[in-house]
């Protein structure tokens, strides 16, 4: 396990490891640790208790004359490596020759060791290893979380398949003006392929990143690898938000769709399925930091079964490794699901499945280590109704089979007391399923095709009525089958409790600001060439009796200027097809040109959303929708 410090539910992303971790640090910090191992004693003041995080990623810091704290309270207590933490007023006494503040704020760390150490001591910080002004977005305070908006896209392009990063200038929301990606690109050994930076023009843009485009313009080899994004200029909030088309090329079929990744690594990830027969998965490992990612540090086991199988031989720094999971767990069959043990190594991976001529990319769930199960669930106020839902489409069963396969998301969690709640289109009832108090260790997965004659959607609760525990953190894996072809697009999410004026803890969320989240802001893009692109919009509601949504949807050029605005009305529990080509017509769509999309827009209710595209050879993709 890589002992490192990168997020916590109360506090958020932890902005120092960020700036330890950040590839253009990484080489500054691994040179100043290869100058201080070889200069004699090294001592580390911790004044921000970031100094394993620090280790972890760069062992050359590893104090050899000590660690020592201003907190008095926490002098004597255990350092991490071997010994207990010091008082940072003993300094002079010890035998250091090097002291490092695990801090870049160079003038006040250098003024505060001043007044402890002796002479013959050095005394830095980690300034050396601070990014250019040029690259931040607030250059007055480092650690501001906007200087490090910052994130990972798995990115390929050879002879059979195309990427392609789609988002938009949602920073300009916030008032941002002249931002810029900077963007780094590596191959699957980890070796920098190219760099360079996208301006991204003021106002609501479309940006569009192509790996075939940035082939040709540096003249590159095929590659699998991935691209590192940082925004200059962010405002806001610090979420590299993106959509990521997988495609063929030729007469290559397959289609799929993924999104941006979690940016936090993670000890554990779920919502991986077992192959099913005829089916290959590989999970993309790829390494998130500057440090090698140790033979058998990464391990899949079956979901609730300590059962662990270990990847062996080193993976490099920023490199990608396919797993061959059937290889791996050859006894494992869907509906089995695994778990990923990524020992803080990886952001959230995507696994690559392989059937016939056609592959599809989807992508593991952070699982929580800091819940527990939640009793108050059981007794939510009757203002909060179903109180936490998770909703998702049911296709039209004609066409398509639909799968859902619930996943423990937490690690403490043993029970999944689960009931399905099914709807029509119209947000009419069409009758409820309950799945009873599943183990964690469970194998199964509801053909909702089965349960319903027309398309609609499904919500999963929670139902105690047979005991068990929940912790806030319901997830599932669904799946999609197209009948005719058998093209198959998947996609996982979480529960939330939606549209509720009355709040518990932190919900309802909102795509941004406090709960109650009461309002919708949801990117949809165009499709490309000869695709066209859906949404299936869901008003998800945890209690009855809601009026009818008042949904604008916003159709933007790739400069951003919007062409036209249609309005629709979605009753609650309810679902409503999005086909831009259809409520704007062929020629509005086109004249949105490449990086067009449509902006849904609600000021009454929270929706929620999953978007594909579909081709002309019946191919499709299907993943959720983000807000900002």
């Amino acid at each position: 396990m890589l002992n490192i410090r990168t997020f916590d539910a109360k506090g958020g992303g932890n902005v120092l490891y960020k700036a330890l971790a950040h590839p253009v640090a990484s080489v500054a910090l691994q040179a100043l640790a290869a100058r201080l191992s070889t200069e004699g004693g090294l001592a580390l003041y911790d004044p921000d208790g970031m100094a394993t995080t620090l280790v972890a990623l760069y062992a050359g810091f590893r104090p050899t004359a000590g660690l020592y704290t201003h907190d008095s309270e926490q002098v004597g207590q255990p350092d991490g490596f071997g010994g207990v933490k010091l008082a940072l007023t003993a300094l002079g006494d010890g035998p250091a020759r090097n002291v490092l503040a695990v801090s870049f704020e160079q003038e006040k760390m250098l003024a505060r060791l001043g007044r402890v150490t002796r002479a013959g001591q050095a005394s830095l910080s980690l300034h050396e290893a601070r990014l250019p002004e040029a690259m931040l977005s607030q250059p007055r305070h480092y650690l501001d979380k906007l200087n490090f908006a910052t994130n990972f896209a798995f990115f390929r392009d050879d002879e059979r398949f195309s990427t392609r990063l789609v988002t938009a200038n949602y920073w300009c929301d916030y008032g941002a003006r002249d931002v810029q990606y900077w963007l780094r690109l590596y191959d699957h050994a980890g070796a920098i392929l190219a760099e360079w930076r996208q301006p991204v023009p003021d106002g609501p843009a479309g940006i569009v990143i192509d790996s075939a485009e940035v082939r040709r313009r540096f003249g590159l080899p095929s590659f699998c690898g991935q691209l590192f994004i940082h925004v200059i200029g962010a405002r806001g909030h610090d979420v590299v938000k993106y959509a990521l088309d997988i495609h063929g090329k030729g007469a290559e079929p397959s289609l799929s769709v993924t999104h941006d990744a979690n940016a936090w690594p993670s000890p554990r990830y779920a919502t991986l399925p077992a192959p099913a027969p005829g089916e290959k998965i590989v999970v993309w490992i790829q390494n998130s930091h500057a440090t090698p990612i140790p033979s058998g540090a990464i391990t899949f086991n079956p979901m609730g079964v300590e059962d662990h199988h270990a990847v062996e031989g080193d993976i490099g720094p920023f490199a990608s490794r396919a797993v061959d999971i059937g290889a791996l767990l050859p006894d494992a069959v869907w509906p089995m699901q695994l778990e990923l043990r990524s020992g803080n190594h990886v952001v959230r991976p995507r696994y690559e499945v392989t059937e016939g001529i056609r592959t599809r990319i989807a992508h593991l769930n952070v699982e929580r280590g800091d819940l527990k199960p939640e009793p108050a669930l059981r007794t939510l106020s009757p203002d909060l109704g179903r109180g936490f839902l998770l909703p998702f489409p049911i296709l039209d069963p004609a066409e398509f089979e639909s799968w859902v396969q619930p996943t423990p998301m937490s690690e403490a969690l043993r029970q999944l007391p689960l009931r399905l709640d099914l709807f029509a289109a119209d947000g009419s009832p069409l009758g409820q399923h309950f799945l009873g108090n599943l183990p964690r260790d469970h194998h199964t997965a509801v053909a909702l095709h089965t349960l319903v004659d027309e398309a609609g959607h499904a919500d999963l609760v929670y139902d105690f009525r047979d005991g068990g525990d929940g912790d806030g953190w319901l997830h599932a894996l669904m799946r999609y089958r197209r009948r005719e072809n058998g093209h198959t697009a998947e996609t996982s999410f979480g529960s939330h409790i939606f549209n509720t004026l009355m709040t518990w803890r932190n919900e309802p969320q909102s795509y941004s600001g406090p709960p109650p989240g009461l309002t919708t802001r949801l990117f949809l893009k165009l499709g490309q060439e000869t695709r066209r692109s859906f949404c299936c919009l869901i008003y998800p509601a945890s209690v009855e009796g809601l009026p009818s949504s008042k949904t604008q949807l916003h159709l933007h050029a790739a400069d951003g200027t919007e062409i036209a605005t249609e309005t629709i009305a979605i009753n609650a529990s309810g679902s409503f097809m999005v086909w831009p080509h259809e409520i704007f017509g062929n020629d509005r769509v086109a004249h949105a040109g490449a990086g067009g999309y449509v902006l849904i827009r609600d000021l009454t209710c929270r929706l929620f959303g999953y978007h594909g595209q579909w081709d002309e050879a019946g191919g499709f993709s299907l993943d959720h929708m983000f807000g900002f």
